[in-house]
């Protein structure tokens, strides 16, 4: 049975303040693949490309952790703490909006006998 949790940080970005977020949001990384049980942390920008479409969500962290705990120590962390209070919550913060999806890979009823 798998514990890891896979993590999308959609930020849609200011008019105008994308590249700047990008490099904020990229100073992240570093410290965060070091954590306990960071499988994956990448930002990753939107591009042009036939077979996909567009959306405002134009930056976006996927991540993978090993389970639930290491995501959740991830989210307590001070330099996260700080990136949603002067990016997000502020006023003159860099992002608009942003949506974070937590998913796994197993099915619902993974664990459940076959017979009852």
């Amino acid at each position: 049975m798998s514990n890891r949790v896979y993590v999308l940080a959609q930020f849609k970005a200011k008019p105008g303040k994308e590249d700047e977020l990008f490099e904020v949001l990229k100073a992240l990384e570093p410290d965060s693949v070091r954590e306990e049980g960071c499988v994956q942390y990448i930002v990753t920008r939107q591009i042009d490309h036939p077979s996909a479409t567009r959306n405002e969500y134009s930056i976006v962290f996927n991540e993978i952790w090993a389970d639930g705990e290491a995501w959740a120590a991830h989210g307590r962390r001070f330099q996260i703490h700080n990136f949603f209070e002067t990016q997000v919550q502020a006023e003159n913060g860099l992002v608009e909006d942003v949506k974070v999806t937590a998913y796994t890979d197993e099915a619902s009823d993974y664990d459940k006998p076959l017979y009852a």
